[in-house]
């Protein structure tokens, strides 16, 4: 193959034949996908969960990951936080004309690590080659496919007044790690990406407590704008804690230095766990378990809205001990973050 990515590569012809055998194949090599069809055919058991989603991150390296490893991670986290056991992948590829073939070499493995790491077989897949200047880089879309565990599954419009709501570590770093590797920023100590497949300590939570009411991962907009999603879904106030929200010194001091709020900041290794508050310290001791969910912590209590036809809200009682409505995100506060 050539040292960079040809137009040639996405024709269909022998020049992408040799693309997918020496690259894809080596890569993503499972039974299904070494058929080399169309499509695949897949076996599933009862109800599935199918989540898709595109990435474009900037810069495609980044300190803890890349955007092969996020595609995969970012993807398997959303069909287990429908309650499922992620099996399959689909994934489009959208190369730049004139890409370094290093630079997707690299990608593709780690796609591939990552895919086993997680248990899952990338099935089937797709390779476009636009002109220079018709997109940055390399663009990425998973679909995933997962098996329901779970019935009634964890859901958005769920959670219910007396629920705990529970995250299993500190928020903003994929956020911090993203700007400070753009903006060539140098801190103390190293920001690092938490991009992770929670695949594993989701299933353990729901063999060992079935009636989870909500899981969501707080990625774009933060634990802040994810939290308003399920609170107006639910029509319900999540009521938060702020010293209970653990945030690293090294974000805190970032996002201060910066003039960001790390609840507004992505994560990609992170999800919120919303449970009946008498099965909070059930929830806490399965999820610590899991060396992804050590830092788990309650940090805060649904209740039931004060006034008729009042709104879904959420509120944080702050360190000095007053209150303040955090409301959903504004505008775009970080682009091209996953």
């Amino acid at each position: 193959m050539s040292d960079k990515v040809l137009l040639d590569y996405g024709s269909g012809g022998k020049a992408s034949q040799r693309l997918i055998g020496e690259l894809f194949l080596k890569n993503f090599d499972n039974p299904e996908l070494r058929r080399m069809n169309d499509g695949a055919v897949l076996s599933v058991t009862g109800k599935i969960a199918v989540s898709t989603d595109t990435f474009t991150v900037d810069p495609i390296f980044f300190p803890g990951g890349d955007i092969g490893r996020l595609s995969v991670h970012g993807t398997v986290n959303d069909v287990s936080m429908m309650g499922a056991t992620p099996k399959y992948l689909t994934c489009g590829f959208v190369i730049e004309e004139g890409l370094e073939m290093e630079t997707l070499e690299r990608v593709v493995s780690s796609m591939g690590a990552a895919a086993r790491a997680a248990g899952v077989w990338i099935v089937t897949g797709d390779t476009k080659v636009v002109p220079r200047g018709a997109a940055d880089k390399l663009f990425i879309n998973t679909t995933g496919i997962g098996e329901v565990i779970v019935d009634p599954a964890p859901a958005g419009d769920r959670a219910a007044p007396g629920d705990a709501i529970i995250i299993t570590g500190s928020m903003g770093d994929h956020g911090l790690a993203i700007l400070s590797t753009r903006q060539g920023l140098a801190f103390e100590t190293p920001v690092l990406s938490d991009c992770a497949s929670l695949n594993g300590p989701i299933g353990a939570l729901l063999r060992g407590l079935p009636d989870v009411h909500v899981l969501r991962d707080p990625t774009r907009g933060g634990l802040a704008t994810t939290l308003n999603e399920i609170a107006l879904a639910s029509n319900v106030s999540c009521e938060l804690d702020e010293d209970l929200i653990p945030v690293r010194p090294e974000v805190r001091g970032g996002c201060s230095l910066l003039g960001l709020d790390p609840l507004y900041l992505a994560n990609e290794g992170k999800f919120i766990c919303i449970v009946p508050g008498t099965d909070a310290d059930k929830a806490l001791k399965i999820l610590r378990a899991d060396p992804l969910c050590a830092g788990a912590v309650r940090i805060g209590t649904v209740e039931a809205l004060d006034k008729p036809g009042a709104h879904g809200r959420v509120v944080l009682k702050t360190g000095l001990g007053g209150k303040r409505l955090l409301g959903m995100l504004e505008g775009e506060q970080l682009p091209r973050i996953c």
